[in-house]
């Protein structure tokens, strides 16, 4: 079973390196956050499970199992608030940018706001 779990740090290290190397070659911070929240959650949760196959059978297996469900459901919601944290404090989309969904959601909800 430590050779599996090796075998899964591993991978968990070279998505987590993966997510490093996104950091460094997106445009902005949107693409950013989105290429390497993907690679990070993915990475992390591989490298607690392979934590979890050396502690089979152990309270400790338990727990890290629990991290890793927190860990899927937080990723995606801290993510989110990170981006739209972005986009309300003015930082820009890269000019090749095609459109901004959540400028034109907000104009639509303030229009709706100003007929009631």
């Amino acid at each position: 079973m430590n050779e599996l779990g090796n075998l899964f740090i591993v991978i968990g290290l070279i998505f987590d390196f993966y997510a490093v190397i996104s950091l460094l070659r997106m445009p902005d911070v949107y693409t950013r956050l989105q290429a390497s929240a993907k690679s990070v959650a993915l990475g992390t949760c591989s490298i607690m499970f392979g934590v979890f196959l050396h502690h089979l059978g152990t309270s400790a297996a338990f727990k890290v199992l629990l991290v890793i469900g927190f860990f899927i459901l937080i990723c995606p919601v801290a993510v989110h608030v990170l981006g739209r944290g972005a986009h309300k404090c003015g930082v820009k989309l890269v000019n090749e940018a095609v459109c901004d969904r959540y400028a034109e959601d907000n104009k639509k909800s303030r229009l709706k706001n100003a007929e009631s």
